[in-house]
């Protein structure tokens, strides 16, 4: 079920004139093997920064965020101070906390954290976010429109008593989220939008396991991803024994795809007459391959394929990268969206869980303390 839901949350389209940006934190404790905290900022439902215990230097995944960060250096600074230094002493302190006001002693247990916005390009209307879960589940949250906290459990009541005291801590959050976010936001659209403006023709290779395998023709390191491609025989489009794949990221934000040829029924004279298309939107020329049994790269003999990541690398990435992180910030961040504008958390009993329980490996990022304290945020 989880794999369903991520699957169809990877294929949603958002409007072209409404963006999000949100930090998701998690936090770990008692899991072996596994970073005590994770880090991503998610641009648009796609992980566009990663960080963790274990990799303090953040890994961006984006282009155009890269070339913010080359312009805004001091950003990228906060978020590295945020993973090596802030997060790994606020997180620890805060799971400490709910331990000791839920009494548990022992255990393994997981601290979650989303915030961000979201911006309507057209209408400019901006919606904040902060969301706390424990355990799988929703515990906290901050109403923007009272600046209160909800209790979205009952043992969280001595926690809201708490922070509800500390109005500079919540003015500092409302800033957080209802002015630094959309604005570091609008700025980043900016450079993705000149990104897009770009293209980038990939290279066109022909792969085949085994002689009698087909021949697959596999385009890597085009962008963007509108794309087309497909097998001609004598110059006309092939639509039997081809296999078309899906357009994939590879991890330098570029993309990759393939069509398969069955030739078992095309008889070696015949292989002439056949070749492969390749189109891209933006693109003054067609990528033209020839079916040619000398141009086959394969892995008999002494051959090696060298292509860039394939399927099963990106299925990796997600899975072990991205997979939690996912299903927390878009599940958690949709769901509770949708629920709270139809209705109002007042009560615990309007609750609904920010996600199922969670798998070991997940990612994150913010800071949290006794006190939500915040010190400085990733738009300043």
């Amino acid at each position: 079920m989880k794999t369903l839901l991520l699957l169809l949350l990877l294929c949603h389209v958002s409007s072209p004139v409404e963006h999000s940006g949100k930090f998701v934190i998690t936090a770990t404790s008692g899991f072996p093997n596994v970073p005590e905290f994770m880090t991503s900022l998610v641009v648009d439902d796609v992980a566009a920064v990663y960080c963790d215990t274990n990799t303090p230097v953040p890994d961006v995944k984006q282009d155009w965020l890269k070339n913010l960060y080359d312009n805004n250096p001091e950003d990228l600074e906060w978020f590295a101070t945020q993973c090596s230094e802030v997060l790994p002493t606020y997180l620890k302190v805060t799971i400490s906390l709910l331990m000791q006001v839920l009494n548990q002693s022992e255990g393994v247990h997981i601290l979650q954290q989303i915030n961000g916005c979201e911006w309507d390009e057209e209408t400019g209307e901006v919606n904040g976010i902060l969301l706390f879960g424990y355990d799988g589940e929703d515990f906290i949250s901050l109403d923007l429109k009272t600046l209160t906290w909800i209790a979205l459990k009952p043992e969280a009541d001595i926690i809201k008593q708490r922070w509800d005291a500390d109005k500079a801590t919540i003015k500092n959050y409302e800033n957080h989220v209802t002015q630094l976010c959309p604005d570091w936001l609008k700025k980043g659209m900016d450079y993705r939008k000149s990104s897009l403006l770009r293209t980038a023709l990939p290279s066109v290779s022909l792969l085949q396991k085994t002689p009698s395998s087909p021949v697959s023709c596999h385009a890597t390191g085009f962008y963007p991803d509108r794309a087309m491609m497909f097998w001609r025989k004598d110059g006309e489009e092939l639509h039997e024994d081809v296999d078309r794949g899906e357009i994939l990221p590879n991890h330098d934000g570029t993309f990759q795809m393939r069509a398969d040829l069955n030739i078992s029924s095309v008889s070696p004279e015949d292989w002439r007459r056949y070749d492969c298309v390749f189109q891209l939107s933006g693109a003054t020329r067609d990528i033209i391959t020839k079916l040619d049994k000398a141009g086959i790269r394969t892995n008999r003999g002494n051959t090696e394929i060298r292509v860039k990541p394939t399927n099963t690398t990106v299925l990796i990435i997600v899975a072990v990268v991205v997979v939690a992180l996912v299903l927390i910030a878009v599940t958690g961040f949709v769901i509770y969206r949708k629920r709270k504008d139809k209705h109002p958390p007042s009560s615990p009993e309007n609750s609904t869980e920010l996600s199922a329980k969670l798998d070991p490996e997940l990612r994150l990022s913010d800071t949290l303390s006794e006190s939500p304290h915040i010190n400085q945020t990733p738009y300043d």
